[in-house]
């Protein structure tokens, strides 16, 4: 990737703990306009603690978290979002009893341009024609894999720079996940940066333009994903029989 564009979002030199474990330790990232970039590694790799910390919700003990050039390690998540960051949680967490359309319409709650959020709610409907038929319903009588499309719709609806994804394949039925990861790559066709949390390394790294790995809080691996996938030492880790585990 060339050094020559400005990063949308980076770490430098990132260094996370709770209390007195060292969780993230001196991690740098970066993701640019446009790419999907998946972060691989087993549990307690410190994962999770790298989306909390790009979204605001855990401050590093040293570093910096920058998006689009402005250092925004001391700002809180809302700030965060405003400027285009936005997460598909793990495990959806919609609000089961709120219909559909009302979880989509509140991912669009810090924006006031009528036209704009009408424009991105047809937008999602022709995305996700599923969405568009259970608008009325309860979005906790959703299938999983329905549900999934109304977290990313909800997501959208902020129109972000960079969507942040927590493990989106966790939960579904394996034959909803092809699916689901061909939508994600549908949403990066059109142009947002996506960064990807995910257990399934065989189909983050298939749809993927570059890859990290982490391994107790470093970064080991750095590489495109199509690198990655013929990489000797990932394959033994994590595209064996074990890769979703």
């Amino acid at each position: 990737m060339s050094d020559e564009r400005t990063p949308l979002l980076e770490f430098r030199d990132i260094n996370t703990h709770y209390g007195a474990v060292h969780i993230l330790k001196d991690v740098n990232l970066a993701i640019y306009p446009g790419e999907l970039v998946c972060l691989l590694g087993g549990n307690a790799s410190g994962k999770s603690t790298t989306l909390k910390t790009l979204l605001g919700m855990v401050m590093p003990t040293t570093g910096q978290v920058v998006l689009d050039g402005e250092v925004v390690t001391d700002q809180p998540t809302s700030y965060r979002v405003e400027r285009g960051i936005t997460m598909v949680p793990e495990n959806r967490r919609l609000f089961k009893r709120l219909s559909v359309l009302e979880n989509l319409e509140l991912g669009a709650y810090l924006r006031n341009d009528k036209d704009g959020i009408a424009e991105d709610l047809e937008r999602i409907y022709s995305m996700f024609p599923r969405v568009k038929e259970r608008l009325s319903q309860k979005s906790g009588t959703l299938s999983g894999g329905e549900q999934q499309m109304v977290a990313m719709g909800r997501a959208l609806m902020a129109r972000p720079r960079v969507l942040l994804m927590d493990e989106p394949s966790m939960g579904l039925a394996p034959a909803l996940v092809q699916t689901n990861f061909e939508l994600i790559q549908q949403i990066h066709e059109s142009g947002v940066a996506i960064f990807m949390v995910e257990q399934n390394a065989n189909m983050a790294l298939s749809i993927a333009d570059r890859g990290w790995v982490l391994q107790t809080g470093r970064v080991v691996l750095d590489d495109t994903a199509d690198a990655l996938l013929a990489n000797p030492d990932l394959r033994a880790s994590y595209l064996g029989d074990a890769a979703t585990h």
